[in-house]
C-alpha cells in the first residue's frame, strides 16, 4: 500500500436500526472532523424550539466517541430523555490509486471495503419500550 494513495472514501447507506421512527425525526450524522459546539447547536435548536420529540445520533469509525460525547451533552442539557441505543458495523469503501502509474498508461485503482464499528443512539421525549435491547431510562 505504500505505493498507493488514498482518493476517496464513502460509506455505504444504511437504514437506521429503528424501525417504527416517524420520516420526519432528524437524524445527526457525526463525522471525525465535526465540530461538537456545531452539533449541539443544531441539535438542541431541534429539540428545544422546533418541538421534536426524537433524535437519533449515529457515527462510524472514530467518530463514535464524539456520537457518545453529544448524547451524553444532550441528555445533560435536557435532561429526561429516553435512550435507546444500537451498535453494528458499516461497510466503508475506500478507492486508492497507484502513486506512480505504470510507463504510457493510466493509474490503476484499488477499491477496499472495510467494516467497521458503529453507534446509533435514539433519544426520545417520549417513553420507549423498556424491554428493548439497548434500552436506557432518563
Amino acid at each position: 500500500m505504500e505505493n498507493f494513495r488514498k482518493v476517496s472514501t464513502s460509506e455505504e447507506e444504511s437504514p437506521l436500526p429503528f424501525p417504527e421512527l416517524p420520516p420526519s425525526v432528524v437524524e445527526m450524522k457525526v463525522k471525525e472532523g465535526s465540530k461538537i459546539r456545531n452539533l449541539m447547536g443544531f441539535a438542541l435548536a431541534h429539540m428545544e424550539h422546533k418541538g421534536s420529540r426524537q433524535i437519533v445520533f449515529s457515527g462510524c469509525g472514530r467518530a463514535v466517541t464524539k456520537t457518545i460525547t453529544c448524547v451524553e451533552i444532550m441528555k445533560r442539557k435536557l435532561g429526561g430523555l429516553h435512550q435507546v441505543t444500537k451498535v453494528r458495523y458499516q461497510t466503508l469503501r475506500e478507492v486508492w490509486e497507484s502513486a506512480e502509474p505504470a510507463p504510457g498508461g493510466t493509474p490503476h485503482h484499488l477499491t477496499v471495503h472495510k467494516n467497521v464499528p458503529s453507534i446509533c443512539i435514539l433519544l426520545s421525549r417520549d417513553p420507549l419500550d423498556p424491554n428493548q435491547m439497548g434500552y436506557q431510562p432518563p
